[in-house]
């Protein structure tokens, strides 16, 4: 749902793409996207990776909010990249051209690792094959297994179980390390599980606690 680039936990943390001239309204490096500074809004086509939920904020919290700064919460990684792949639009709608888009984005721009928080019980051809090239690329895909309660083997939620060798199914789990009643599971299908009950993390403006596998996705 994008990031809340200004909060002073994630901003110095926030990966900047050196051949985009921001807000000039051209596309200075030449790869298709207009001013895309911080990552691009995929849902609406446009350079504003603006949160208005606070789904996306959250999870780049957990992925990256600096570290040893004395305010708020520190991410898995004190000092890393974030980009941001919006990929809900105005609306508050997800489609799949948004999905690949964003997916394509991050690994040809260079990031290793994405986080994947959303799904749905339908397969699509071209959103596995969009997950197939980012794995021919070396990048991996970290995937939240939903909250459903579901066997993911029996009913398989996508991406996450798309069988490919870059996906991993994430799981959520409680204060006792036991799983979470809502999170989704699977003997073959989810591959581990993580913290996603009660986490507090960044929020747009702010600091909130979230629960969820996309919670949990975050922390693998």
């Amino acid at each position: 749902t994008g990031c809340d680039i200004t909060h002073p936990d994630l901003a110095p943390n926030l990966w900047v793409n050196q051949g985009e001239i921001a807000g000039n309204g051209v596309d200075d490096d030449g790869n298709g996207y207009v001013d895309d500074i911080h990552g691009y809004n995929f849902g609406d086509d446009n350079a504003n990776v603006v949160d208005a939920n606070g789904h996306g904020t959250h999870c780049s919290g957990t992925i990256g909010a600096v570290g040893n700064n004395q305010i708020g919460v520190v991410g898995v990684n004190w000092k890393t990249k974030i980009m941001v792949c919006k990929i809900e639009n105005s609306n508050g709608s997800l489609t799949v051209d948004a999905i690949i888009g964003a997916l394509e984005y991050a690994w040809r721009n260079g990031a290793k690792v994405s986080n994947n928080s959303y799904g749905g019980y339908f397969f699509d051809q071209a959103m596995f094959d969009a997950f197939s090239a980012a794995n021919q690329a070396g990048h991996l895909a970290v995937c939240s297994a939903a909250n459903d309660a579901n066997d993911n083997d029996v009913f398989p939620a996508y991406p996450c179980s798309f069988l490919l060798p870059n996906i991993i199914s994430v799981a959520a789990t409680d204060r006792q390390d036991a799983i979470a009643d809502f999170s989704n599971y699977g003997l073959s299908s989810v591959d581990i599980g993580a913290p996603g009950v009660d986490i507090l993390s960044t929020l747009p403006g702010g600091y909130g606690v979230y629960s969820g596998t996309s919670m949990a996705g975050p922390h693998v």
